[in-house]
């Protein structure tokens, strides 16, 4: 497996889902508002795009399940938690609260980078920000350790 194979292959991947954020409307915070402003005047589009890419990562872990092995890597790599907790339940609730403040989550931020736009680079700036604190903070890596399946 060539690694300039992999660096194609995610390029690619990369594109396809921007340009699939960019035509389905999630780089427009607005947007994006309105469809978590189920109290308001909502707007359901994005359920189509949430839609789609539930179906569409389904079927793909659904394919995976049946492979020896991925075809430009040595292994799967999923996740070996399976318990809902209070930091899963805080993490979700404050990405939650950040997505709908502003509008944003990380790939479509990363995405609109493209556009330029002053907020745009300020949320990016900051969730970077926040990732690296994130990486101060002590966390067991037994507990977070992804679950390998090994291939054939």
């Amino acid at each position: 497996m060539s690694a300039a194979l992999r660096i194609l292959a995610a390029l690619a991947a990369g594109f396809t889902f921007g340009l699939g954020l960019a035509l389905s409307g999630m780089l427009d915070p607005a947007r994006v508002r309105g469809f978590l402003d189920v109290a308001g005047e909502w707007d359901p589009s994005l359920v189509f795009v949430l839609g789609g890419a539930v179906t569409v990562s389904g079927l793909g872990y659904a394919v995976s399940r049946r492979l020896p092995g991925p075809v430009l890597d040595a292994r799967f790599d999923l996740p070996g938690r399976r318990r809902i907790d209070a930091p899963l339940l805080l993490g979700a609730a404050l990405f939650g609260i950040g997505w709908g403040l502003s509008g944003f989550c990380p790939s479509p931020a990363v995405a609109a980078l493209s556009t330029g736009a002053v907020p745009v680079v300020v949320f990016v700036a900051a969730m970077l920000i926040g990732m690296a604190l994130h990486g101060l903070l002590p966390i067991a890596p037994a507990k977070n350790a992804p679950s390998v399946r090994p291939s054939a």
